[in-house]
């Protein structure tokens, strides 16, 4: 919603102050379908000529982090916690093998069902059962773990940003299509050059909303909305940090409670559960 009121707020100053200062709205009325044709075609165009179909529909699906943010809360965090508190617990007290019945068949263990929301996200409960996973097969180096967790986390994250790297990329190159907007104009301009100065005065007026167009479209629209998805989706990465801290923390001999302490402070700033409130949860944390 905020996103919406932002594009409205930048539109309303834009053309309401041209309109306030006595521009006139025929010029720009006339202009703006042939040029958003010509300027958004190119774009759309480029940016299929640049990327794969599995980008193109990764982009486009993106869109909607545009609109609702962010999908982790203080909520999912304590429950993220509360489970990798569970599972370092168990493997304290029981040893690694004791995780077997969980990590081997998820959608059985009595852990993963208490948070189905973690269950149905599938990269991070397979992010949880592969690193256990190895631990049980004596892959327990803390260093080596973290290592690997960080260049994976580092691949994912970097496949994730791409929507935001291709709408910057359109955001850099709609002011240069703007340009060959108004360049086209201006030869559609001198074409009638026996015309009289108000049909010429139009016509270059027509001319110029492309430059207008595309700088507008750069910096007003493309600009704003790839810093937007890159913001949600660093936001989202900081999710699998605290999965990553939290593991690592175990690995180095850490208490479950000084593990999951770890992992909340990896978690952002306005999503991070109090000491309180996760010592609360995990206190009162009962799994069959």
């Amino acid at each position: 919603m905020l996103t919406i009121g932002g594009l409205v707020f930048v539109l309303v100053c834009v053309f309401g102050s041209y309109l306030a200062s006595g521009g006139a709205v025929e010029p720009l009325v006339e202009a703006l379908p042939f040029e958003l044709l010509t300027i958004g075609g190119a774009a759309i165009g480029t940016f299929v000529m640049a990327n794969s179909i599995h980008d193109v529909k990764h982009t486009l699906a993106a869109f909607g982090k545009i609109m609702k943010g962010a999908v982790y809360k203080k909520a999912d965090y304590i429950d993220m916690l509360s489970l990798l508190f569970f599972f370092a617990r168990l493997a304290s007290t029981k040893g690694a093998m004791a995780l077997e019945p969980h990590i081997e068949k998820p959608d059985d263990s009595a852990a993963f069902k208490k948070f189905p929301k973690i269950l149905a996200n599938h990269h991070a409960s397979d992010m949880i059962c592969d690193y256990l996973r190895m631990v049980g097969m004596n892959a327990d180096d803390p260093h080596q773990i973290e290592d690997l967790m960080a260049r994976e986390l580092k691949k994912v994250l970097n496949e994730e940003l791409h929507p935001a790297h291709a709408m910057q990329t359109i955001a850099d190159a709609l002011p240069a299509l703007g340009i060959i907007a108004a360049v086209l104009g201006v030869i559609k301009t001198m074409s009638h050059i026996a015309e009289p100065p108000a049909v010429l005065g139009a016509m270059i007026g027509g001319a110029l909303t492309g430059t207008f167009l595309g700088v507008l479209l750069a910096y007003g629209i493309a600009g704003p909305v790839s810093t937007r998805i890159k913001n949600v989706v660093e936001e989202e990465g900081q999710y699998f940090e605290v999965i990553r801290a939290v593991l690592v923390a175990h690995l180095q001999g850490n208490a479950p409670q000084v593990s999951v302490e770890n992992g909340r402070k990896m978690a952002p700033t306005q999503h991070m559960p109090s000491f309180l409130e996760l010592e609360t949860a995990v206190q009162n944390l009962q799994i069959g």
